[in-house]
């Protein structure tokens, strides 16, 4: 009996071990079914239809990929293979051909897995509710053998290389001018992964452009599926702990880290201190909003629930429309599109830009703030400390037996003590005392595929946050003997 694909294809992307879940006969199925939902619906013109494939440094990438093009030109597409990229270099790919892509990559994920991160033409996502739900029932019937493909009329397709590294950093490097900041000392962490070629590539002069005032000191940049020093998932604290280190050290500026397949960053001040994505993207946010404004139109960004109070009251009071999104990166791409947003971001580090074909890029995020570091005097710890006016507490994770019965347990308890709370139901439940006093907010998200839910806090100061995180917590565990777990959200909901 074939693999059940329900398994490895979830609501944003495919995600599996290899080669138990996720092998070549399974992206096979998987690239032909992409074919048919996609690339081929979206074919216009006399031209044959095409998409764009690229990878990052995992051993099972080049076999992978092998067969996921060999399901597409099966079907009549030709394949434009961009080898070794970063996530938002294959992004900029499909943006700039315009054509539909897939990246091979598991981002932070152990070497075990791998996955695919599906596009439309333009960058445009693929998840559950824009086609990747007819993806998988397709690639199953193949794999099931309830498929009889025939011959495409034009033939099959072909298999052509294309080297995109000077073009995506030539193009990022236009959207941000770093020429005139003052110089700075930069540690990057690439851990082993994607940045390992992309910084190199935008940050110093690896594709021949112009240098820039930028003293950069490498960390990790060896490419390296196996990740032999640290996992790429900078989110967790641990894998921080090098950066922080080296920054201290070398007496830099700031330093950056990225995940594996180097579409998220994040952001280490000369102290060492990490800076919150949150931060990060009203700092981020502001400079697009200006940008926008000052061409005379106005701007509207997009912020997850989790993300910081501080990101809609700086951004609101800057001018700028603000709206609120469920955590995911389709989501938030999908409302970025919709809205026509300049910027969005989220608490996991993802930014997102419209002209960036409203995809997201950490490396396009990073020279933001390089900007915004580099043409002002002070240091990041001070320049950061007025976009983080509250304490948050991070996300924790509880295993629980019944989540529903675990929230309702928590909205109860905090209705009788809070009669003045909000409550909404965007994603998960957000409860607010904001107007009041003491001030806070939190909130509870089920794990789509774990026992488990995750809690957000936030609040004015720290007493209040560790007061409301306590609290929240002793009644999501109450029913359970289990002290709970703390970790990373599952697969794919930070990607």
């Amino acid at each position: 009996m074939a693999l059940d694909l329900s398994r490895i294809i979830k609501a944003y992307d495919v995600r599996g071990l290899v080669p138990e879940e996720l092998s070549p006969q399974v992206a096979r199925a998987v690239g032909a079914a992409f074919a048919r939902v996609v690339v081929l619906p979206e074919a216009t013109g006399d031209t044959r239809p095409a998409a764009v494939v690229g990878r990052d440094m995992r051993d099972s990438g080049p076999e992978l990929v092998d067969a996921f093009a060999a399901g597409l030109t099966a079907e009549g597409v030709d394949v434009v293979r961009i080898g070794l990229c970063s996530t938002d270099g294959l992004y900029h790919a499909s943006g700039s051909l315009g054509l539909p892509g897939a990246m091979f990559t598991a981002s932070h994920n152990p070497a075990a897995y791998n996955g695919i991160k599906l596009c439309r033409t333009g960058a445009r996502p693929v998840g559950e509710a824009t086609g990747l739900v007819a993806i998988r029932e397709a690639a199953q019937a193949i794999l099931d053998g309830d498929d009889a493909a025939g011959t495409p009329a034009g033939g099959a397709g072909e298999v052509t290389d294309r080297e995109s590294l000077g073009e995506y950093a030539e193009f990022l490097r236009g959207l941000v001018d770093l020429s005139g900041i003052r110089p700075l000392k930069v540690v990057v962490d690439a851990g082993n992964g994607m940045a390992g070629l992309t910084a190199p590539a935008v940050l110093g002069t690896a594709t021949g452009l112009t240098e820039l005032p930028l003293d950069l000191v490498p960390m990790y940049f060896e490419l390296d599926g196996t990740f032999p020093n640290h996992e790429a998932n900078p989110l967790e604290p641990a894998n921080l702990i090098d950066l922080q280190a080296a920054v201290v050290a070398n007496g830099a500026d700031i330093g950056l880290a990225f995940d594996g397949d180097a579409d998220r960053c994040f952001v280490v001040d000369e102290k060492g201190v990490p800076v919150s994505p949150s931060a990060i993207t009203a700092l981020v946010g502001l400079r697009e909003v200006e940008k926008e404004k000052a061409a005379g139109r106005v701007p509207t960004v997009i912020h997850n629930l989790i993300t910081s109070r501080a990101v809609p009251d700086l951004l609101s009071a800057a001018g700028a429309r603000t709206v609120r999104t469920r955590v995911g990166h389709s989501f938030i791409k999908a409302e970025m599109a919709q809205h026509e947003a300049v910027f969005g971001g989220e608490h996991s580090a993802h930014y997102y830009f419209r002209d960036f074909f409203f995809a997201d890029t950490g490396m396009l995020a990073a020279l933001h703030v390089l900007a915004a570091l580099g043409t002002q005097p002070h240091p990041l710890s001070e320049v950061a400390e007025m976009y983080e006016p509250y304490v948050a507490s991070g996300e924790i994770n509880s295993r629980v037996p019944d989540a529903a019965e675990a929230t309702a347990r928590v909205l109860d308890a905090y209705r009788v003590a809070y009669p003045g709370i909000e409550v909404d139901t965007l994603d998960g439940v957000t409860v607010s005392y904001w107007d009041g006093h003491p001030q806070w907010w939190f909130n509870l998200r089920a794990s789509n595929t774990e026992p488990l839910l995750r809690l957000n806090v936030e609040a004015a100061d720290h007493d209040i946050m560790e007061k409301v995180r306590d609290d929240v917590l002793s009644l999501v565990r109450a029913a359970t003997e289990e002290p709970g777990a703390s970790g990373l959200p599952e697969t794919g909901e930070t990607e």
